[in-house]
């Protein structure tokens, strides 16, 4: 057996005395829309994770520290890079945001940075130039050049790293935004295609993965009928609110009935995301460090620890 398998409960003991610092309130705002996450998941689930990724951090700082006296250097500090990928509709955000929550909270690597690789996707102008808007979260739709280089200069130590911002409302790179990376302690990777080995254009495979910088990784899984029907959940309730908006790229959706809504949403997912899922995101599955397997009703089932 590669991984280690652990119920929900099973895995909540390894908690230890970790105490709970979010809050209620906390989770409300962390919490994705149609998620259902709830403080004793947090507890059960994220809580015993952090603690296990706090030991992590501790052990990379000393392993550092050691190579530092070794070589009679001054200490640089580099970020330790932390990768969660899954599906379309998964739950990736909420995670990374809960992660980063509880991650921030420990006091030797307080600044925890959050960074998705949406930014990183070709504006839409590149996309459909190429015939690509249909392939948008196929690897072939990301600027991998730049995210290796965000990647290189993360790893390498840069004082200030600066990254594009994607709107989901416009479906676009902002023209002109950035973000900024200084210094974290920790940098959360967050995306559909993060544990990718190839570049979706059909040649030879790179000879650098953006997983090569990962100092750990997590994946996010479901049964893909649980996965389509939270998909379908979403898009009805984006329908009603978020596509409402003139400025959304999807206001020619706000008009449907709730059948024409569903039925539009079976067909985006049939045509492209479960594409993408089973050729591309599935594939990189055991290439995680950790595999976190949800419900039908998006509560963690078990965890899935990768042996040293």
């Amino acid at each position: 057996m590669r991984y280690l398998q652990f119920n929900k409960e099973e895995w909540g003991r390894l908690r230890a005395l970790t105490p709970l610092s979010l809050t209620e309130t906390d989770l409300v705002e962390l919490r994705g829309i149609n998620e259902r996450i709830s403080l004793e998941e947090v507890t059960l689930v994220y809580l015993p994770l952090s603690r296990l990724l706090n030991l992590y951090v501790a052990a990379t700082q000393r392993l550092r520290q050691t190579t530092d006296t070794f070589l009679g250097t001054l200490p640089a500090p580099v970020s330790y890079v932390i990768a969660i990928a899954g599906s379309v509709a998964v739950g990736k955000s909420t995670a990374a945001r809960v992660i980063q929550a509880l991650l921030s909270r420990w006091p030797n690597h307080p600044k925890v940075d959050l960074v998705t690789t949406d930014g990183f996707l070709y504006p839409n102008s590149v996309l459909e130039s190429r015939g690509l808007m249909n392939r948008k979260g196929f690897p072939e739709s990301y600027d991998l050049r730049a995210l290796l280089q965000f990647m290189r200069d993360l790893k390498s130590g840069q004082p200030a790293l600066e990254v594009p911002v994607y709107s989901h409302e416009a479906y676009d790179i902002v023209p002109d935004k950035r973000k900024t990376i200084r210094q974290a302690d920790i940098v959360i990777v967050e995306g559909l295609n993060v544990l990718q080995t190839t570049d979706g254009r059909g040649g030879p495979a790179p000879r650098t993965f953006v997983s090569d910088f990962f100092d750990f990784s997590i994946f996010l899984d479901a049964k893909e009928e649980y996965i389509r029907q939270w998909y379908v959940d979403r898009f009805l309730t984006f329908q009603k609110t978020v596509f409402q908006s003139p400025k959304s790229y999807f206001h020619r959706y706000a008009g449907l009935s709730a059948a024409e809504a569903s039925q539009t949403a079976v067909q985006i997912w049939e045509s492209i995301n479960a594409v993408n899922l089973r050729q591309n995101i599935l594939p990189t599955r055991e290439r995680a460090h950790l595999i976190i397997e949800k419900g039908k009703d998006h509560s963690v089932s078990t965890v899935q620890l990768r042996k040293l």
